[in-house]
């Protein structure tokens, strides 16, 4: 596959995200400018994490005005896989391109630390490496994780199994005591209705590596790759 890491003013994931995919999954990459309008031939893209703009006005306010985010809705609407990480998934939420927004954590401090992440749905792009209920151990670094959204979004995103990812203790439970932001019915994760954008607060990047403590996240990534080779055939 070859994939292109969207590069904003204020992103600091884009080089861990550049780095698996490259050297640890063996993927062609390119960074694409905020910029630029054109994706090239990416089959998939990646929004990392930082602070787009500073953050100013709201996470990911002002990046959904770049230019290359009239490419990243077309190939979402083509069906090419889109990631966001922390400030991605910022990013998609006020671009629309998935339901619900992030705002300030319940606690109003910036949370920098390895948390639990359940896997709620198996079977998807993003998850088919992966077990239902199986407990991730994966980082989060972010001021504005708590995710909202109404109340009939929320049953809607859980009946069509949009909800891949949510927030637990190292038995699988959630509590409010294993939601790090106060995020709505403990959601880390989500797709859309179609199933290829992926938003998702906790850093798998951070947890693809033993030697960073944990390899856990490299399952999503790993994912991502046998669903689309497995489409191509």
């Amino acid at each position: 596959m070859r994939w292109a890491v969207v590069r904003f003013p204020g992103s600091n994931c884009d080089q861990d995200a550049f780095h698996v995919l490259k050297n640890v999954l063996g993927q062609e990459v390119d960074y694409v400018w905020h910029k630029e309008t054109s994706l090239g031939a990416a089959d998939a893209i990646m929004l990392p994490g930082g602070f787009s703009y500073g953050d100013y006005l709201r996470t990911g306010a002002i990046a959904r005005f770049s230019p290359i985010m009239g490419a990243v809705k077309a190939a979402a609407a083509e069906g090419r896989v889109v990631m966001g990480i922390c400030n991605g998934f910022q990013i998609l939420c006020e671009a629309g391109l998935l339901p619900g927004v992030l705002i300030r954590n319940n606690n109003l401090h910036f949370r920098c630390e390895t948390v639990n992440v359940r896997v709620e749905n198996a079977d998807s792009r993003f998850t088919r490496g992966l077990k239902a209920g199986q407990v991730l151990r994966i980082p989060i670094a972010h001021g504005e994780g708590n995710y909202v959204a109404d109340a009939k979004t929320l049953d809607s995103l859980f009946a069509n199994k949009q909800v891949l990812f949510t927030y637990s203790d190292a038995q699988g439970l959630a509590s409010d005591a294993s939601n790090p932001n106060g995020s709505a019915r403990h959601i880390a994760g989500i797709t859309n209705a179609a199933g290829n954008v992926l938003g998702l607060m906790p850093h798998p990047e951070r947890a693809s590596e033993a030697i960073l403590g944990s390899a856990d996240g490299l399952g999503i990534f790993e994912s991502v790759l046998a669903s689309e080779t497995a489409a191509a055939r």
